[in-house]
């Protein structure tokens, strides 16, 4: 068996891969549909969409098998993503790569494998949509083409997901992403035991500034706090635009202390970025920070209700 190498822009594909936070959720009709299609359409038993995580395939949809993920290293679609056209195994048996792999010898015993890669909005090859059969095949020119057209299709439902729960002017996610996104990360966080913390921001005189110095002003101090709050924060927290200046993030799987150092560090780091861009006046915000409790915050509303109050209690005090 050959297990699969990593891709040379393996770094920036997986964070375009995470940038989607669709890992460990739920399935959704948008990609089950395609997968439906796919397996009548090719006449198999499994279709899946894959998506290649660091030491792992997970399944957003898998239609006729049971699991949810396998080990990337014995992955066929650690295979595919390494080309933007079909990767195509018509018969494992007689394949060096495969004859021996551990999908080929037992459950679901893949003799055939055909996968198309699906691409992130940014442009990496992050997972497939695979065909898989228990039986040796041919794969035609017709063939190739409707999988192809299959997997843009997934490829697309990206860029649209990414669109509609992303803030325009800042790049980071905006309020409609931000309560689908954290309420899936809380739930996770409260299934594992683990700590969750969300912060609230407010940017200090912000239409002062406006009035002062006009909006293309305003737009570029909207822009530097948010990437600011990305690159300060981890990838695994939520980063957001929630209104006009206000931005929230949600740190899960941390100490309440780590996540109050947090952000004293990006309160700093504005700091810095404000004197290197020698401008003309100080970003600076008022904040709260409030820690989940299930008995208390029935939903992501209640917990961004909280943080907000925590915001304004903070502020009125200085």
């Amino acid at each position: 068996m050959l297990a699969p190498a990593l891709p040379e822009n393996e770094e920036c594909r997986l964070a375009s891969l995470h940038s989607l936070r669709l890992l460990d959720t739920d399935p959704e009709e948008r990609f089950d549909r395609v997968t439906r299609l796919a397996k009548k359409l090719f006449n198999v038993p499994i279709a899946l969409v894959t998506l290649v995580d660091k030491e792992r395939q997970w399944f957003k949809s898998s239609i006729g098998l049971d699991a949810k993920e396998t080990p990337r290293d014995i992955s066929f679609c650690g295979h595919a993503i390494h080309q933007n056209k079909t990767f195509i195994i018509e018969d494992t048996l007689e394949d060096e790569r495969f004859f021996d792999n551990p999908l080929v010898i037992s459950l679901p015993n893949i003799r055939f494998y055909a996968g198309h890669p699906i691409t992130s909005p940014s442009g990496e090859n992050i997972g497939t949509l695979c065909i898989i059969d228990i039986k040796k095949r041919t794969f035609s020119d017709d063939d190739l083409a409707s999988l192809a057209d299959l997997s843009a299709l997934i490829s697309d439902e990206f860029i649209s997901s990414q669109l509609a729960t992303m803030d325009e002017l800042t790049n980071i996610t905006n309020r409609r992403g931000f309560k689908r996104f954290s309420q899936h990360s809380i739930n996770m966080a409260v299934r594992q035991n683990n700590a969750c913390h969300l912060a609230y921001f407010d940017l200090n005189g912000f239409k002062l500034l406006n009035d002062n110095y006009g909006h293309m002003i305003g737009d570029q101090v909207l822009r530097i706090f948010a990437e600011q709050l990305k690159s300060t924060f981890r990838a695994s927290d939520i980063c957001a635009r929630i209104g006009g200046d206000e931005f929230v993030v949600l740190l899960t799987d941390t100490q309440l202390t780590k996540a109050k150092k947090a952000i004293k560090r990006f309160a700093y780091n504005l700091i810095s970025v404000s004197k290197h861009l020698d401008l003309p006046y100080q970003i600076s915000f008022a904040h709260g920070i409030v820690s989940f409790d299930q008995k208390k915050h029935l939903d992501i509303d209640h917990l961004l209700n909280d943080a907000d109050k925590a915001m304004y209690e903070n502020k009125g005090n200085k």
